[in-house]
């Protein structure tokens, strides 16, 4: 049997880690064809089925499951020997991939995101956004970022940033003829766009002054699982929104959104990236780290 080659074998353990093999194609950067490709050669040279596959889902086989826990440890051992290598380069080269949420994107992509790029010309980074809080060692991320509060325990944090704060705002149009919020019960007259949290239940709106805490179940017509959809619909004046304050502050300052309960609304520890302690730090992420070190994140509301 000829030997496999580790494109095949990064192949296989994609697909085990995916599920499927347009999101494992996706991650290793390849077509879906030539990823089918890959582990059917490989398939064919072991003479064993590696996948059980149908119309709808891709799962390991038994003689897959065995093949998967004894490569992927070699496999993890290959690239930290690899990139134990990659140290004594001027500077890194390879991909950085990174799962984070939507609103942290917007945030690093310029201070961070960009300017590593720049900096490191022989570096590609692969950052991935979705709602949902995922195992990044499973899935085969570098690192993650998320609001330092959902940084799992066992994970190293680099704080991005200061605090930050959600805030309770509405557009002028709304308001006209409506008294504004006094305190967070008054919402229960209002009509608010209510968040759809990644679990799909619907966000209770957390509010905080003096030691007093309160979480309001806001009424309202609309909901929305996408903080650019929920920012459109509060301009358009359909209701109340509860956002990042670093996504509404221009829309405060130039009068386009009205704050209220200002009070209520303290900052909250911001963004961190996170990673796995046990494992080698790979010299891309170890540059990214240095990166957030030296960069401070411009703080949009800072300017009212």
């Amino acid at each position: 049997m000829s030997r496999a080659s580790l494109a095949e074998l990064d192949a296989v353990i994609a697909v085990s880690r995916r599920g499927n093999f347009r999101a494992a194609a996706l991650e290793l950067g390849m077509s879906s064809s030539a990823l089918s490709h890959a582990v059917a050669g490989l398939e064919a040279r072991l003479g064993v089925r590696l996948f059980n596959r149908t119309t709808r889902s891709v799962s390991l086989s038994a003689a897959g499951e065995q093949f998967v826990a004894q490569v992927a440890p070699a496999l993890l051992q290959i690239r930290d020997a690899m990139e134990g290598v990659n140290v004594h380069r001027d500077t890194p080269a390879g991909t950085l991939r990174i799962n984070t949420s939507v609103g942290a994107a917007r945030i690093i992509l310029t201070p961070l995101i960009l300017e590593y790029l720049r900096r490191y010309p022989e570096m590609k980074v692969d950052l991935v956004t979705e709602g949902r809080l995922i195992d990044i060692v499973v899935d085969g991320y570098d690192a993650g970022i998320r609001i330092q509060e959902a940084v799992p325990r066992d994970m190293i944090a680099i704080p991005i940033g200061g605090p930050v704060r959600s805030v309770v705002v509405g557009s002028p149009a709304y308001f006209e003829g409506r008294s504004r919020p006094q305190t967070p019960g008054d919402l229960l007259a209002h009509e608010c766009v209510r968040a759809r949290m990644a679990s799909g239940a619907i966000y209770h709106w957390e509010f905080e002054r003096r030691g007093e805490q309160m979480q309001i179940d806001v009424p309202g017509a609309l909901a929305l699982d996408e903080m650019t959809l929920l920012l459109e619909a509060v301009r358009a004046g359909v209701g109340i929104g509860y956002l990042s304050e670093w996504h509404v502050a221009d829309d405060v300052e130039a009068g386009r959104l009205i704050q209220v309960l200002d009070d209520w609304t303290p900052a909250y520890p911001g963004l961190a990236l996170y990673y796995p302690g046990r494992r080698h730090v790979p010299a891309g992420l170890r540059a990214f780290i240095g990166l957030i070190r030296e960069t401070p994140i411009p703080d949009r509301a800072a300017r009212r």
